[in-house]
């Protein structure tokens, strides 16, 4: 089974993942992108889409216009975990 983030591994989440935000109901990470218009939205989209399935791992996602939200989480593990972390960073680094 996979293992949910221990209390220090979540203390570090703030310096970590700056621009990523609980979600207050769930036991997940929440981040919101906007872009230019629909075209850059969806490329983006698409170039996470290839980071999940290189790891395995899909998020919950929704698009608006140029709006992204992605929320993170392991639904095998019951909340967040070390899973989650690796997606959000790779995620982060395509917007560098």
């Amino acid at each position: 089974m996979i293992a949910t983030l221990s209390p220090a591994e979540r203390a570090t989440l703030a310096t970590t993942l700056p621009d990523w935000h609980p979600v207050p109901e769930r036991d997940a990470l929440r981040r919101r992108f906007a872009f230019r218009d629909f075209s850059e939205a969806w490329g983006f989209m698409n170039r996470v889409a290839l980071l999940a399935e290189q790891q395995d791992h899909h998020p919950e996602w929704s698009n608006v216009w140029n709006r992204v939200e992605i929320v993170l989480t392991t639904h095998d593990a019951g909340g967040l975990s070390a899973r989650d972390l690796r997606l959000a960073a790779a995620i982060d680094a395509l917007l560098r």
